[in-house]
């Protein structure tokens, strides 16, 4: 028993220590100082002294490059909505230290000890979402204030809310006129995100929920995993990222420094500057891994292309049924009308046809009443004649009496035929 466990204890410490150590040496390995960012962003951009911050980097970029904007997307993760730059340099830059601009070098950076999702301040309009870099210095209650939006407001990037999330959202940011109208009808967002394990605040920007909302679309909640060497990739939902902690000085104890320092008379100014190959220095791996996120963009891209013709269709076909909805209520709404003139026209013609048979009743009535008088007239008449012939002549004989009296009882027979005809009539 006592040697079952001595053998279990034994397991257990191997077990422990296979755990605990490969944490302790991943912890020894997280810390770094600002020369880790000198000497791995050398290749891509030029190190100069600048008088008000030091050693800053000024990235070998188009003229036309903003930090936050061009060539990369926003990705929700576990501290809010986090850049994820296309750029192989873009893990350091993007979140540590500050953006500033330059009207002769553009843009530079300069370096800091604390990292984040992103350095930006966000703010919301009516369909619009915006964001800017945050100056060096800037503090985040600062950053939410009125002053600082007042005083830098020309790094401002909007876009719908509706394109917010698309993984080319660069080409969709509104232009300038529109931008200033924006603005001026925006409010701050001032959510945060604190980070107990680093000790640090971050911006987290737009609420979740609230861009489901707008946008219709479910938002995925994207997992950062810490890289062991230099580098961001977002890999089946995960975003493998370099983080290391930086401390303020080396282990030697000496300040850090670029090893390449260049003049600042000896840089060209930024509409000048032509991007240089950002793939001079990649290592086969990371070439890899850049085409990776290239062709995972190129899908999305017609992902997001199918769902906006989709979209497209469906608009159309929705204007389409409601037209043809609308003639056919203008179709009805029209036979309606005519049934409605056609019934009018029958009850006017009934009414007619009633009317002239009510007419030709009462004048057949007024002829009827007025023929027996006629014929009583004309009896009376035809009789005075005869009376006065019977008297004048006794002489008639009884032939002439008969022929009379035949007469006499035609007329009273056809009178009572009329008269009974006249009597169903009326019933």
């Amino acid at each position: 028993m006592k040697t079952n466990i001595k053998i279990l204890g034994f397991l257990f410490a191997l077990f422990a220590a296979s755990v605990v150590t490969p944490k302790q040496a991943s912890a020894q390995q997280d810390y770094v100082s600002l020369q880790t960012f000198y000497d791995d962003l050398s290749p891509y951009g030029q190190w100069i002294d600048y008088p008000q911050y030091g050693y800053v980097w000024i990235p070998d970029v188009d003229s036309d490059f903003m930090p936050y904007s061009t060539a990369g997307q926003w990705v929700f993760t576990e501290y809010g909505w986090t850049w994820l730059s296309n750029y192989e340099w873009g893990w350091a830059p993007f979140h540590y230290g500050r953006w500033d601009y330059d009207n002769y070098y553009g843009w530079l950076w300069v370096p800091d000890y604390e990292w984040g999702p992103s350095w930006v301040t966000w703010r919301r309009a009516s369909g619009y979402y915006g964001w800017q870099p945050m100056r060096p210095g800037i503090s985040i209650s600062l950053s939410f204030g009125n002053d600082y939006y007042n005083n830098y407001n020309d790094y401002w990037m909007f876009v719908s809310d509706r394109n917010f999330q698309r993984s080319d959202v660069s080409r969709y940011y509104v232009n300038q006129t529109n931008r200033d109208r924006i603005i001026r009808n925006s409010t701050v967002i001032n959510n945060t995100y604190i980070d107990n394990s680093r000790n640090s605040t971050y911006i987290s920007g737009p609420e979740r929920d609230d861009v489901q909302r707008t946008t219709g679309r479910r938002v995925s909640s994207v997992a950062i995993r810490e890289s062991s060497k230099p580098g961001q990739s977002l890999k089946n939902g995960q975003l493998q990222i370099y983080r290391p902690n930086v401390r303020k000085s080396n282990d030697t104890g000496h300040k850090s420094a670029p090893n390449r320092i260049t003049s600042r008379e000896d840089v060209k100014r930024h509409p000048d500057r032509n991007a240089i190959n950002q793939q001079r220095n990649a290592s086969p791996t990371n070439n890899r891994e850049l085409q990776q996120q290239r062709q995972n963009t190129n899908k999305q891209q017609n992902v997001d292309k199918g769902n906006i013709e989709r979209d497209r269709q469906q608009k159309v076909n929705q204007s389409e049924n409601k037209r043809q909805q609308q003639q056919q209520q203008q179709e009805l709404q029209q036979q309606q009308r005519q049934n409605s003139i056609n019934q009018q026209n029958i009850d006017k013609g009934n009414a007619q046809r009633k009317q002239q048979q009510k007419q030709q009743n009462i004048d057949k009535g007024n002829a009827q009443r007025e023929q027996p008088q006629k014929r009583q007239n004309i009896e009376k008449n035809n009789a005075q004649p005869a009376q006065q012939q019977k008297i004048n002549t006794p002489q008639n004989n009884a032939r002439e009496q008969r022929q009379i009296n035949r007469q006499e009882k035609s007329v009273r027979n056809k009178q009572a035929k009329e008269n009974k005809s006249q009597k169903n009539k009326n019933r």
